[in-house]
């Protein structure tokens, strides 16, 4: 991967000088390839550019590969400016260059890694020690070798170094090895592990049900961390000055819509223009979500036990259209700009939500889990076509996923595209 990283900064500058001045040994083509490479190629090494795990994702790969070129032009343009070369050396020609470089670098490090993945499909050797333990894990893929030490004659016995030397010998064929033991074993194997030069792990399948994410200390006491708290501070700004640019303008535009609504509302039937109900909100705590009212004001459903349905007699005639077309649900910008919702995240539930006649959290336990971040007027489960009336459990249980898919992995580009998706399914056909 170096030699080709490598490559594509000689194609890069080449290209780049050839362009300028239809000749590659110009002053810029030569020094500043000479200069470039080798101070990318440092970079990248100190900013995990090669590591396993650029092998395993293409994701990993390029960030580390575009972070190491960005610093490299960094460094390049301020020696130049510093140094008062500017004269002989093109600012703009380098950023090209080094524009030129980042997209041949994009391309060859996807193709890399997607053949090493292809060829190798795991680039970590794995051992899988049974000690006492019979019944292998559904995890375990051909790829993965099994020991069992029982049966090959093997003992985790810290007391003799030829026991040791037996299963040393073993271990150090591998990156990573995970030892499946009886309790009473746990320490012994602990003791090996660490002392192995490998990546150690000690299986706990009855931890599965918590959902730990690592192990933490409280003074001396060992801690399972059961959850990493909010978003950073960084990602908690970025998040919220996103629903803000977005939000206040979108509001502004919309005035002369949401008065024209407004006005239909209140002609087409007796009672309040928005409709108030609390749901369930960030850390699982209610709050009072804003919707145009699109019900008769005397059958108003305040819990949501009843989800609304096709030809369902306790929508108006107004409250039709605004549902069709998802304008009920503008009011809740003004949620976003109260702090309590998000333009982007699971989209909050009422407190009598059913699904198959079931509370959502007596279908899945993990659906308290989703309420991790502010609900969103929009979410993924949305833009994946899983809205309107959840009649069947299968109908709820396929939002949840999706809801914690998002709360495990978020990113504002994310949070972009889902709002990009959502313009495409704001007339869909569960909705009404």
């Amino acid at each position: 991967m170096m030699f080709l990283d490598q490559i594509c900064f000689l194609l890069g500058f080449g290209i780049g000088e050839i362009v300028r001045q239809q000749s590659f040994a110009g002053p810029l083509g030569v020094d500043i390839i000479f200069l470039a490479a080798p101070l990318y190629l440092t970079l990248c090494v100190m900013s995990d550019g090669y590591s396993r795990t650029t092998l395993d994702s293409i994701e990993y790969s390029v960030t580390r590969s575009l972070f190491a070129v960005s610093l490299t032009g960094a460094v390049i343009l301020a020696a130049i400016f510093l140094l008062g070369t500017g004269k002989d050396l093109s600012r703009l020609n380098i950023t090209a260059s080094l524009t030129l470089t980042a997209l041949f670098l994009i391309i060859q490090r996807g193709l890399f890694v997607r053949n090493i993945r292809e060829r190798y499909p795991s680039t970590e050797s794995v051992l899988v020690i049974m000690d006492g333990m019979k019944t292998p894990w559904t995890a375990i893929s051909a790829h993965h070798d099994i020991l069992d030490v029982q049966a090959d004659g093997l003992q985790a016995d810290v007391s003799d170094p030829m026991r040791m030397h037996a299963i040393g010998s073993v271990l150090t064929l591998y990156d990573r090895v995970i030892v499946h033991c009886q309790p009473e074993y746990r320490s012994d194997w602990a003791l090996i592990l660490k002392g192995a030069n490998v990546i150690g792990e000690l299986a706990q399948p009855n931890l599965r049900e918590l959902g730990a994410v690592s192990i933490g200390y409280f003074g001396t006491i060992p801690t399972l961390i059961i959850a990493k708290g909010p978003l950073s501070l960084p990602a908690r700004l970025q998040k919220r000055m996103f629903d803000l640019t977005f939000a206040i303008p979108v509001i502004l535009a919309l005035l002369p819509l949401l008065s024209l609504v407004a006005l239909a509302i209140k002609l087409d039937s007796p009672g309040p223009i928005l409709f108030k109900q609390k749901r369930v909100g960030r850390g699982n705590t209610l709050f009072d979500v804003y919707k145009f009212r699109s019900m008769r004001h005397e059958l108003n459903d305040l819990a949501g036990n009843r989800s609304a349905s096709r030809d369902d007699d306790r929508i108006t005639r107004v409250g039709r259209v605004i549902r069709r077309t998802s304008i009920d649900e503008l009011p809740q910008l003004f949620n976003v700009l109260l702090g309590n919702m998000s333009l982007i995240g699971p989209r909050p539930h009422a407190l009598g939500s059913l699904a198959g006649n079931q509370l959502f959290w007596d279908i899945d336990r993990e659906y308290w889990r989703r309420h991790a971040l502010k609900p969103g007027i929009t979410g993924l489960a949305q833009v994946r076509g899983l809205r309107g009336a959840t009649h069947e459990m299968s109908d709820l249980q396929k939002r949840l996923a999706a809801d914690l898919e998002y709360v495990s992995n978020w990113t504002l580009l994310r949070d972009v595209r889902i709002l990009v998706l959502t313009l495409k399914v704001v007339l869909h056909k569960n909705a009404y």
